[in-house]
């Protein structure tokens, strides 16, 4: 029997269903009659005003398109949001295409789409590059859907699990490869630990999950984790599959395994997660809930309106989920399409508002702490 653990939450039994859970469907919604504002007939200001209270917090723009693409890590938000958003605003059609970041970026970088969705922040080169595209302004990263990096395993015996950075990185770098290994037993005391090999699990493809917990690895653990942080694995050996359905499918087909996804796709499995002790007086598992508070932790350091954040990693707050990723809406400053610019204000308005963001945790995200999602509603009060 293990020892019981304050502040966790215990999960029992699970599923080896391999059922992909990010099949990308394009989420354009079929666009709605354009709604008259102050027509001839009276009724304008009726319609007007039930619009503008059919969900709250949402100020509708009178119309317009709005094509994004970007991040599936954010797919399960904006399809929400989106819904929400058309139901209140009739007159509005919003796209997004999860076709992942580095598509997304590049797709807004050449000026098709009116925002992208990307897990990792613009590099210097793509905000020069943007000043192509935004005329007299220059692209700019705005925080908007964020989460937990799930760690998932499948050891039989073993419901409660704790590691450290540095053991993590020394698992996925192959140099801890028996799950009886010393390291472990030091931060699981009274777990029966069962003598059979670690079987690491990382993806195959470039993806902004692969880059966040790296640098997660990279931050906490630098003497344990030397490689370059990038979309792509850098780690020496180990399993690998293309996307976190995959990576989850791989943890539940054989005993030994541990790997990296959003917690959505640990919950919908039920594939046991670990805890990370990160010196705090309790280890830290994913949940919504403690992945804000690991965002509260981080600062904002993009220059003029851009809001990247860069997180502390080595932090030991008490009950902030150290390994969080979060997606980026990239905009213009200045220079967006005169076309499109009310509705993408007011679009955005509503995916950072207290309204907007509340939801996310039914959907495994993490709502932005009101620290960054009030700096995120300011910068998008002033878009042009």
């Amino acid at each position: 029997m293990q020892r019981p653990r304050p502040g966790r939450t215990y999960r029992g039994g699970r599923t080896r269903a391999a059922v992909s859970l990010t099949a990308l469907l394009p989420l354009s919604l079929a666009g709605c009659g354009l709604a008259g504002i102050g027509g001839d007939d009276g009724d304008g200001d009726e319609r007007a005003a039930a619009r503008s209270s059919a969900v709250a917090g949402i100020d509708c723009a009178d119309a317009g398109k709005v094509p994004g693409t970007g991040s599936s890590a954010q797919q399960n938000a904006m399809k929400y949001w989106i819904k929400q958003y058309q139901g209140a605003c009739p007159g509005v059609r919003i796209a997004y295409n999860p076709i992942g970041s580095g598509a997304g970026g590049a797709q807004f970088l050449r000026g098709a789409t009116a925002f992208g969705g990307s897990d990792s922040a613009l590099k210097p080169a793509e905000v020069e590059r943007s000043k192509e595209v935004c005329r007299d302004g220059r692209a700019i990263d705005l925080p908007m859907v964020a989460g937990p990096i799930a760690i998932g395993y499948d050891l039989p015996g073993v419901e409660d699990l704790v590691l450290d950075a540095p053991t993590l990185a020394r698992i996925f770098d192959r140099k801890v490869t028996s799950w009886d290994d010393p390291e472990i037993r030091r931060l699981n005391p009274g777990t029966d630990l069962p003598s059979i090999p670690v079987r690491p699990v990382h993806r195959s493809d470039d993806s902004g999950t692969t880059q966040n917990f790296q640098a997660y690895l990279a931050g906490a653990a630098p003497e344990a984790w030397a490689h370059p942080v990038g979309k792509a694995w850098q780690g020496g050996g180990g399993a690998s599959a293309s996307g976190s359905s995959g990576v989850a499918s791989e943890v539940t087909s054989g005993f030994g395994a541990i790997g990296y996804f959003e917690l959505s796709f640990a919950r919908d499995r039920r594939i046991r997660t670990v805890s990370i002790d990160t010196g705090a007086p309790a280890p830290v598992g994913p949940t919504p809930a403690t992945a804000s508070a690991g965002i509260a932790e981080a600062r904002v350091a993009g220059k003029g309106q851009d809001l990247t954040l860069k997180f502390r990693y080595g932090a030991a707050t008490p009950g902030a989920y150290p390994i969080v990723q979060v997606t980026y809406e990239i905009v213009c400053d200045r220079g967006n399409r005169a076309e499109t610019l009310p509705a993408l204000k007011s679009f955005l308005a509503y995916t950072a508002s207290r309204a907007g963001q509340k939801e996310l945790s039914d959907l495994h995200y993490a709502p932005l702490p009101e620290s960054v999602a009030g700096q995120v509603r300011d910068v998008v009060g002033t878009l042009s």
